[in-house]
């Protein structure tokens, strides 16, 4: 569902996952036509490293 919702709405899914300032600037990227597709790989890519931080932490290993 949040690489759904990072796909259609990239700005959104960087409040979802804690980084406001990005999903601002974001925002900003996805407004102009051209800056959607770059928007939408940054969010992608943004939530895959959540994502994996995520299991690092559950996992122990991180800070």
């Amino acid at each position: 569902m949040r690489l759904l919702l990072a796909l259609l709405l990239p700005a959104v899914s960087f409040f979802f996952i804690g980084r406001p300032w990005s999903g601002l600037l974001c925002l900003l990227l996805h407004l102009t036509i051209i800056g959607w597709i770059p928007a939408a790989i940054w969010a992608v890519y943004a939530l895959n490293q959540y994502e994996t931080d995520k299991k690092i932490r559950v996992a122990g290993w991180g800070r």
